[in-house]
């Protein structure tokens, strides 16, 4: 059976363990890349990641864009929205449609 994850900084992940997805505390910046893959390498379908965290490890999310699992979803820490999650849904669109759907004036 597949199970969600949470990883980011404890202030951000914290309240979803009420919900009872495993979170991840991953704030050592000496081995982040390592623990990152550890934990998308184990028996998880989705991967919440807050987007502080996945800027920091873009080489190695991207390593899993195109395998079925894990879906690797960024999503705003504590600390605000930087604009990552919402780069990765145009991406995926422009790649599913074929073009730009969102028009920004």
């Amino acid at each position: 059976m597949y199970k969600i994850a949470v990883v980011g900084d404890r202030d951000s992940i914290y309240g979803f363990a009420a919900l009872g997805l495993d979170i991840y505390d991953i704030t050592d910046e000496e081995n982040i890349g390592k623990k990152f893959k550890s934990i998308a390498d184990s028996k998880y379908s989705v991967i919440y990641i807050t987007e502080e965290l996945a800027a920091k490890l873009e080489k190695e999310i991207d390593s899993y864009k195109d395998a079925e699992i894990p879906a690797i979803i960024p999503i705003p820490g504590i600390k605000g929205n930087n604009g990552i999650g919402i780069s990765n849904v145009k991406k995926f669109v422009e790649k599913a449609v074929g073009s730009d759907i969102i028009f920004n004036d």
